[in-house]
């Protein structure tokens, strides 16, 4: 046991550097195919952009498209909604498997396909082992060596995880990887605390040289309260699409059905979303600060009217609290 606790600690000192390594000039930088659009879609982890994906991407297949699909999530569950449940091996763990067999990986190995639509998942490591940022910025390292800017295709839909602000989850925006980003939320805050936020970073970049812009919000479950609605109008960005609350879709996103298709009778609703991506200019959002967000909901929801009120030293030190001889000279009364 004495020797395993040095092991340890060097583990997690190497965690803890890997995790604080900024992305590198490294990271693929070269132009795609001319013709593809590369977009990058970011929200709050549960507001269902993978299944917005999932679907989406099967409707522009039926419309012709040529689409790859890019898990960028560790949950990996964006390909798991397109092949009905099934999970695929994805990059970073066959890249590992592969490299302790001395093997090289290939495309069949990582790459799958469902109703013409291309699909793979980066994937990430387990928890504690590793830096999930860390793990995008490898796994788009391995698809530039298998090739990615000489792929053939009309759009590369990158699904990320818009909670987490570390170096590889912002990689398509930092590094000028997608054309424009497509926002998921609802009408709640936290989501659209995470689309206000993904907002900031486009302008960051963009004041730094970057190019890549909001194209718009696409809202789903969405109830009709408005919140959404009225975040895309103060940011300047579209509505791409409202996607409602209904038991059905629910039901069938639970069941692993796609609902992005012509057979469909949600099928028009995703016609449109594909349109209205294709279409879509990148655009410069103004990001609110968290005052202007929070006044998009009603007060009672969002406990407006709260103070700040500080605390004291003595708040801090409760019964460990002991009065302290003042230096302040008091006069006795006439």
């Amino acid at each position: 046991m004495k020797d395993e606790v040095p092991n340890l600690k060097d583990f997690d000192r190497r965690l803890r550097d890997e995790a604080a390594e900024e992305p590198t000039l490294e990271v693929p930088q070269g132009e795609p195919t001319k013709k593809t659009q590369i977009i990058a879609i970011y929200g709050k982890g549960g507001i269902g952009k993978s299944f917005t994906l999932a679907n989406l991407s099967h409707m522009m297949a039926e419309q012709g498209k040529r689409v790859l699909l890019i898990g960028c999530d560790p949950k990996s569950d964006t390909t798991s909604l397109l092949f009905g449940g099934k999970a695929c091996p994805t990059i970073i763990e066959t890249s590992t498997r592969k490299k302790l067999a001395g093997e090289e990986v290939k495309i069949g190995d990582v790459c799958f396909k469902r109703g013409g639509v291309f699909a793979m998942e980066l994937g990430g490591p387990e928890v504690g082992r590793g830096c999930g940022g860390r793990g995008i910025i490898h796994g788009f390292e391995l698809l530039e060596k298998l090739g990615f800017h000489d792929w053939d295709f009309d759009y590369v839909l990158l699904d990320f995880l818009g909670d987490v602000v570390c170096g590889g989850f912002g990689l398509p925006i930092a590094r000028d990887m997608a054309q424009k980003v497509i926002l998921v939320g609802s009408n709640d805050l936290q989501s659209l605390y995470v689309a206000n936020n993904v907002c900031s970073a486009v302008e960051y970049f963009r004041k730094l040289g970057g190019n890549v812009g909001v194209a718009g919000l696409v809202i789903n479950k969405d109830d009709g309260s408005g919140e959404a609605q009225a975040f895309a109008k103060a940011v300047d960005i579209p509505v791409l699409a409202s996607i409602p609350q209904d038991d059905d879709l629910r039901k069938k996103s639970a069941n692993y059905q796609i609902v992005g298709t012509k057979a469909s009778p949600w099928g028009d609703l995703f016609a449109a979303l594909g349109e209205n991506v294709a279409s879509a200019p990148p655009m410069r959002p103004t990001a609110l600060t968290q005052d202007e967000l929070l006044d998009l909901f009603d007060g009672s929801d969002t406990g407006a009217g709260v103070v700040l009120e500080p605390a004291s030293d003595e708040d801090m030190r409760g019964k460990n609290a002991a009065p302290k001889a003042s230096l302040e000279v008091v006069y006795d009364e006439a």
